[in-house]
């Protein structure tokens, strides 16, 4: 039964969710307009955001369709880089209330990316499901449509147009990882490594043969297993 107490929990994770919208709508248009420069069409494009709330694994699928990848390496590439996905669900899953019911940790399930489980995973234990689910209702029509208007846009702009304002979902991905980087030298040291690899995958014998999605799951993999195993995550004993 939608109660008063689920009711006032949805409520507040739409409320706050306001500025997700807002920065959903801006990144997703940048990708919007990454799709229209491959030929697909809005509601393909539309489509794929109802279905995908992940930049860049969008963003990754939309390149590697465009470059005729297989079905075979796009569906990999989405389970590799949304991996953390199922650590955010884990970490939300052990705060939920014990009386929540399986379809609304199903519903709540759509709601884990990294924006909304940031505000839901802040939230004192125990934590109702319905405030993500609240966030998830009004995040993501920013998401929907401004990967839509993206796409309407592209068609409609010049092409150098098109091009400058697909820069900003590079930026964007800058502006995520140059704070931290800042902080952890160990991080900036992986970023480093990762351009490096992905540039010597491009122009090296063999290797630049292969097609984006291959390149992208390789990389991601070894890189991300090399660097765990030089420097694994301290365990924190906080248990009560």
């Amino acid at each position: 039964m939608f109660n008063e107490v689920k009711r006032n929990s949805f409520l507040r994770g739409f409320k706050e969710a306001l500025p997700i919208f807002w920065g959903y709508f801006a990144v997703s248009f940048s990708i919007g307009i990454t799709a229209s420069k491959f030929g697909i069409t809005w509601f393909q494009a539309g489509l794929m955001s109802i279905l995908n709330h992940t930049s860049a694994g969008q963003a990754a699928a939309i390149i590697m369709i465009g470059n005729n990848d297989s079905y075979f390496n796009v569906g990999v590439s989405q389970l590799v880089f949304n991996l953390r996905y199922m650590l955010m669900s884990t970490a939300l899953a052990l705060k939920l209330r014990q009386d929540t019911k399986l379809s609304e940790r199903l519903l709540m399930s759509c709601s884990v990316t990294d924006e909304i489980f940031g505000i839901s995973i802040m939230k004192d234990a125990p934590i109702n499901a319905w405030f993500s689910i609240g966030a998830l209702c009004m995040a993501s029509p920013g998401w929907v449509l401004g990967t839509i208007l993206g796409v309407v846009m592209g068609q409609i702009l010049s092409s150098q147009i098109t091009a400058a304002l697909s820069v900003v979902l590079y930026s964007m991905f800058i502006a995520v990882i140059f704070p931290q980087a800042r902080k952890k030298k160990f991080l900036l040291l992986v970023i480093f490594v990762s351009m490096l690899s992905s540039f010597l995958f491009s122009i090296l014998p063999y290797v630049s043969s292969l097609s984006y999605g291959t390149k992208a799951i390789v990389l991601t993999i070894a890189i991300s297993a090399i660097f765990a195993w030089l420097k694994p995550v301290e365990e924190e004993n906080n248990y009560a």
